[in-house]
């Protein structure tokens, strides 16, 4: 469409060629760029009138939506453009006319002052809806609420409560946008969304609103202010602070749904109305279907996520996406429809500059409207109307649908009456289960249990529609695991219990049951992961989307957003111990998931939970170091922490603890207190436990001198300590150490003086009898009086094998380098063959030994044990592989001694 076409398809910009032929001739030569704002913001700011405002404002709107329009239509501007334009307007506009009315009620009555501030006090009109957005329509209303900070009087010779001043402002601020007069009108204003609506009182105090929200507030009411956002005055911040708790709970917010499912019922059933079939924005599949789809996940998940606490439609859908709340597909059509629906709004308006949002039927006006859309007719219209209609209307179907009716449900019934009858067994055994009786038993305990007759109403009420549908999921989960389904059920149903008392838990499985077979799957398959959700059940809400929860870790990216929500929290400790702990969990959980899933091998697994870690303890220390200091300091500390044993090694388990050593490098002579201070600080947020729970367990004995030593050593200190005093078990520990966090500098002198002592001649019997004496020592303190073969500490196991590969580096680095380089027992192992210093097929087999022993040790821990001891016979040749290796690098077997002994446990 040209220029030409563009005016002659709006009625609305013809009449204006008639009446300001002038103006169309300056929109005309400028329409090539978007509305240039800064000459009228300064003209408006100019005007001391009422009267001049009015015209003023009139004036600019017409030139402002005549240009919109007119590069809308000719393909210059976008969607975002239009909604940004009529968005400035409003802003301008409402400035404006806040600017020129509040100076004119001050000559008559003074500045109002605030009673407990003594302050002069300004009108914050808060922009809702659309404007509130940013994405106003070019016909929109606007959608407002007057609120003031404080209660006081204003300071003139005729005085007025604040109240009443900033009712009259508002008033006159209506008037200045909304009254029609020869020029039109600005924006026709709806103050409907304040408090207690049309019967409540024009402006209310900060105070006034936060009480009405606290007490009065609806679940609908939570909708309408998620796009709040202040417009004038300068407390919008104070503003925020009330509004936010009220709109996002503080964790994930599932009992939302009951409430938005009423207003998606009252949506639906307006959206049936006859009147409303060709309406695009409140008809089925409209405009505002797509804004309740967004805004109920954002209600839900953004008091957890305040990344989702975006007030446009667009940017908000890119952020479920970035999350993955919605299947790719869904955005991808959502956001396609909601930017054609809106476009198809604005060429209904755009015809006679009326609010309107219904499809013509007459045939002309469709194929003008046609191809105003670009498309070459009417019935090439409808379709495409259709089609995104359509489509937005199964996606809110998908997340709003009603309830399944499980009156028939034989499961049901046998949970409702748990007795031990013939048709209460059948149906058990006929869903799987091979004890029904047993199983009964506990049904009737739960139901007769005072947790369970206590619950409130609402919550019992969905107990009883999860018990049923989890006898299933278990059943199910028993036939594809292995597992005992009256097993699986046991678990499921600890967590339910656990979790009874919290109606937002159950209604997330309530809410979501495809989340239950994942569940089911999960505990299922392992008694570790099903203690560790139990314990932890906010990580539920990870299983809603298998997409997220099975992708391979982006490290950078999860980085990025626990710096985010370190950040906002900023100068709260507590807050943000809490903050590290569920990101911990939630990341813990993820690589258990695709653990379980047969997605990653325990090398790999080792890898993740070792980067989670070294994130951890990065951020930990950041944001130890900043509560401690401020910006006062620099934003890196002359810190750095070392990583030994597994998290040296990189070869974490789930439940691993993290041998730290804590060092800094610096000469002022306060730095021994402030680092030890950093250092108590530091190891406090790991381990204390808060309502989030634990952070890592940590040993910090490992350090010069141990338990007895400073629990922060001084880099040179250190390196005195490691070449002058340390014993042989020691320089074993350092030939797995890291640095892993703080200070890179710091950490590269570690590294370069951890190669230096590694590299320093031996002598081989006194390296070799300290080793196996060591080795002795170690077996004495784990003894194991069972029948079965210990995994980790009996002769031939994985220590068996780590002492040897910590003999061979520090006997041979000296002459062979490579050795120090901290690679893992089996890449270590690997070269070492490459080098002639055992034999190479011995290596492989002893590799592929070690390998084996880590696989199965994990697999046990997976079911809760807390040792890892196995039937010794298919063990036997492993057993016989790393003692041979042993012989060969030693010379003979090692004897365990015969009473018991300690040693650090540095493997």
């Amino acid at each position: 469409m040209d220029l030409a076409q563009a005016l002659e398809f709006s009625r609305f910009a013809a009449r204006l060629s008639a009446a300001r032929p002038e103006l169309v001739a300056h929109v005309l030569a400028t329409v090539d760029a978007p509305v240039a704002w800064e000459p009228y913001a300064t003209d408006l700011g100019a005007e001391g009138d009422a009267a001049a405002l009015a015209q003023a404002l009139r004036r600019l709107r017409a030139r402002v939506v005549l240009h919109t329009l007119l590069r809308d239509l000719t393909g210059r501007a976008d969607l975002t453009e239009v909604c940004a334009s009529m968005t400035h307007l409003a802003e301008l506009a409402l400035r404006a006319a806040v600017d020129v009315h509040h100076r004119q009620l001050t000559l008559a009555h003074g500045e109002p002052i605030g009673e407990e501030s003594g302050l002069p006090q300004r009108l914050v009109i808060v922009g809702m809806g659309k404007l509130g957005g940013a994405e106003l329509n070019v016909s929109s209303d606007v959608d407002l609420v007057f609120v003031y900070p404080e209660e006081g009087a204003t300071a003139g010779p005729k005085v007025l409560g604040n109240q009443e001043f900033f009712d009259r402002l508002g008033r006159r601020v209506i008037a200045a946008l909304g009254d029609v007069t020869a020029d039109g009108f600005v924006f026709r204003v709806d103050m409907r969304l304040r408090p207690y609506g049309d019967s409540g009182p024009l402006a209310s105090s900060f105070a006034a609103l936060e009480q009405y929200l606290v007490t009065q507030g609806r679940t609908w009411e939570r909708y309408a202010w998620l796009k709040a956002r202040a417009l004038t005055g300068d407390r919008g911040g104070e503003l925020d602070e009330l509004i936010v708790p009220f709109v996002f709970r503080k964790y994930l917010d599932y009992d939302a749904y009951t409430g938005l499912r009423d207003v998606h019922r009252q949506i639906r059933e307006q959206g049936r109305r006859k009147d409303h079939a060709r309406n695009i924005k409140l008809g089925p599949g409209g405009i505002r279907e797509i804004e309740f789809i967004v805004q109920a996940l954002q209600l839900v998940r953004g008091g957890k996520e305040p990344g989702l606490r975006l007030r446009g439609t667009l940017p908000a859908l890119a952020a479920l996406d970035a999350r993955g709340l919605l299947p790719g597909p869904a955005i991808a059509e959502l956001s396609t429809a909601y930017v054609f629906l809106r476009n198809l709004e604005h060429r209904l308006q755009y015809r006679d500059d009326q609010q309107v949002h219904t499809v013509p039927t007459d045939a002309s006006e469709l194929a003008l409207l046609a191809f105003a859309c670009g498309l070459c007719d009417s019935p090439a219209l409808g379709g495409a109307i259709d089609r995104q209609r359509g489509a937005v209307e199964r996606h809110f179907e998908a997340l709003f649908g009603e309830d399944v009716d499980r009156v028939d449900d034989p499961l049901a019934a046998v949970w409702l009456d748990p007795a031990p009858e013939d048709a209460q067994c059948a149906a058990l055994v006929a869903a799987g289960y091979g004890a029904p009786l047993a199983l009964l038993a506990t049904l009737a305990r739960v139901r007769q249990s005072g947790r369970y007759l206590q619950l409130p109403a609402r919550s019992r009420e969905r107990f009883d529609t999860l018990v049923p549908q989890l006898l299933r999921s278990a059943a199910m989960a028993a036939t594809t695991t292995g597992a005992e389904p009256e097993v699986v059920f046991g678990r499921l149903l600890s967590l339910l219990e656990t979790i009874s008392g919290r109606s937002v838990y159950l209604a997330l499985l309530v809410e979501h049951p495809p989340v239950l077979p994942r569940l089911a799957q999960l505990m299922a398959a392992s008694a570790w992961a099903a203690d560790y959700l139990t314990r932890r059940p906010l990580l539920l809400d990870e299983l809603l989307e298998s997409r997220v929860l099975l992708a391979e870790p982006d490290w950078g990216a999860w980085s990025r957003e626990l710096e985010q929500a370190l950040r906002a929290h900023g100068g709260d400790a507590e807050r943000q111990m809490d903050a590290l702990r569920h990101f911990h969990q939630a990341q813990v959980f993820r690589l258990l998931a695709q653990d379980l899933n047969g997605l990653l091998s325990v090398e790999r697994l080792a890898d993740h939970l070792s980067a989670l870690a070294d994130i951890v303890l990065g951020a930990t220390l950041e944001h130890c170091w900043s509560q401690m200091h401020g910006q006062a300091e620099p934003l890196v500390p002359r810190f750095a922490i070392v990583g030994y044993g597994k998290l040296g090694g990189k070869e974490l388990g789930y439940a691993s603890d993290l041998d730290l050593v804590f060092l800094y490098d610096d000469r002022d002579e306060g730095a021994p207190e402030r680092y030890a201070r950093l250092a108590h600080r530091l190891n406090t947020w790991l381990t204390a436990t808060t309502v989030a729970g634990r952070l890592y367990d940590t040993d910090l004995r490992l350090r010069p001198d141990g338990a007895s030593g400073l629990v922060v050593s001084s880099l040179a200190a250190f390196c005195r300590y490691q070449r002058e005093q340390a014993w042989t078990w020691e320089h074993q520990a350092l030939s797995r150490a890291r640095f892993v966090a703080g200070d890179a500098a710091i950490g590269a002198a570690f590294e370069r003086e951890r190669e230096a002592i590694l590299r320093l001649p031996r002598d081989a019997p006194g390296l070799a009898a300290d080793v196996v004496d060591m080795r002795r020592r170690m077996h004495a303190g784990h003894p194991n009086r069972s029948a079965l073969f210990d995994l980790k500490h009996d002769p031939g196991g994985m220590v068996d094998v780590e002492f040897t590969v910590q003999y061979l580096v520090l006997l041979y680095s000296a002459a062979h380098g490579a050795l120090t380089v901290n690679t893992g027992n089996i890449a270590l192992l690997a070269l070492a063959g490459e080098l002639g210093l055992i034999p190479v097929s011995l290596a492989a087999t002893v590799a592929d030994a070690y390998r084996a022993y880590r696989r199965v040790q994990h697999q046990i821990r997976l079911q809760g044990a807390s040792l890892a001891r196995v039937d010794p016979a298919p063990q036997a040749a492993r057993r016989a592989a790393v003692g041979e290796l042993w012989q060969n690098v030693f010379g003979s077997p090692w004897q365990a001694p015969a009473g018991p002994g300690r040693a650090p446990d540095f493997g």
